[in-house]
């Protein structure tokens, strides 16, 4: 069954915020494999090719989510949207993170499209996703989190039945990670006020075709690709 998003009226002062769930079913998670390592260097002379530390702040995109981070209590220069932080990893001159396929397959998509991505174990999830403005005094612990964080109430985050599953659209919960047993997973294409949903649609269609040639079924694990082309 495909995923299901509801925008709670609390989060209704950002107007054009928007996002797009979708479903992957069979999903097959290994430590690496050449083919995608290879991909990565591909990916990484396009961005050399295509930005400077200087021109990323004129990237409409990126622009976006650091507006939409200053309205909800985020510093963009100390923490960087996922796609900008990407990209200034590769220009700073540093190796894009190894997790696994899958985290790196979507890390891919996320650099070509200039797309925040959210990932869940469909198998930890329970009922609709809902987008809603944090409760002050609420616990999230995040991955790679050794202790979880007290919410101000400034936040804007995505739950489910059994509580927070991130802080949108930067951080995800430990509860629901991608991890090597996980056979489907919800991603979560993120929009935020200034991204039209034109964009979204086409970082889905770059994220499913990434995911599916690098972590699919054996009959797709050869098929090609279609990224985005940077601009």
């Amino acid at each position: 069954m495909q995923p299901r998003l509801i925008l709670d009226p609390s989060v209704q002062e950002f107007e054009g915020l928007d996002a797009i769930p979708f479903l992957i079913d069979d999903v097959h998670v290994a430590p690496e494999r050449a083919d995608l390592e290879a991909h990565k260097a591909e990916v990484v002379e396009r961005v050399r090719t295509a930005y400077t530390l200087e021109t990323l702040k004129d990237v409409p995109e990126l622009r976006a989510y650091r507006d939409f981070f200053w309205r909800v209590g985020i510093d963009p220069t100390k923490t960087r949207p996922a796609a900008e932080a990407l990209i200034r990893r590769i220009l700073g001159g540093k190796p894009l993170p190894k997790i696994n396929t899958l985290v790196d397959a979507y890390n891919l998509a996320s650099i070509e499209t200039r797309i925040a991505l959210a990932a869940f174990d469909a198998a930890t999830l329970h009922g609709d996703l809902v987008m809603r403005m944090a409760r002050a005094g609420e616990e999230f612990l995040g991955i790679g989190m050794e202790k979880s964080v007290v919410l101000t109430g400034h936040e804007v985050v995505n739950v489910d039945d059994a509580g927070l599953i991130a802080i949108y659209p930067y951080r995800d919960s430990a509860r629901t990670a991608v991890t090597p047993t996980t056979r489907a997973t919800v991603f979560l294409v993120c929009g935020v006020p200034g991204i039209p949903r034109e964009t979204l649609l086409d970082a889905e269609a770059v994220t499913r075709d990434l995911v599916l040639r690098f972590c699919g079924p054996s009959e797709r694990a050869s098929a090609t690709a279609a990224t985005s082309p940077l601009r």
